[in-house]
């Protein structure tokens, strides 16, 4: 499911050319807004249920440079979720489809109110339900990467 599109911006190109790698972050914590408002979590909705998210951890993988202008796509697949947190993972795509990058992050619901973790409102959770979701045994092979020198 593509959850956002947008473009290289001039700003987000560094001294080599190729876009910033913490654009590469920026561009993924947009397509987490757009999974919020999405899933009803928008200004109007994150009012009215005094309800929000937060990220808890990200790890980002970079596979290929981008250009300044170049058209970008965030597609997203849910790995895994329970009543208050979503285990999301986000691939970035270049025109052509080829993979950019990606970025697996755990999300916590949180209660504006209280500042601490609670479950979906009930129609978020609805939403959510809807959104793709991969297999237990069939994540993208970049999921659940850990840094680590092989030997």
């Amino acid at each position: 499911m593509v959850i956002l599109e947008t473009r290289v911006a001039p700003a987000w190109v560094d001294y080599n050319g190729h876009m910033n790698d913490a654009e590469y972050a920026r561009v993924f914590s947009l397509a987490v807004e757009a999974l919020m408002d999405h899933i009803g979590l928008d200004a109007v909705g994150r009012s009215r249920h005094r309800y929000t998210l937060y990220t808890l951890e990200t790890h980002l993988c970079y596979r290929r440079g981008a250009l300044q202008g170049q058209p970008l796509q965030v597609a997203l697949t849910l790995l895994d979720r329970d009543a208050k947190r979503l285990h999301a993972f986000f691939e970035l795509f270049d025109e052509e489809h080829n993979l950019l990058a990606s970025s697996e992050q755990m999300l916590m619901g949180m209660d504006q109110q209280s500042g601490r973790p609670d479950a979906f409102p009930a129609p978020v959770t609805e939403t959510i339900a809807a959104l793709p979701h991969a297999e237990q045994g069939n994540w993208p092979a970049l999921a659940q990467r850990s840094i680590a020198i092989r030997r």
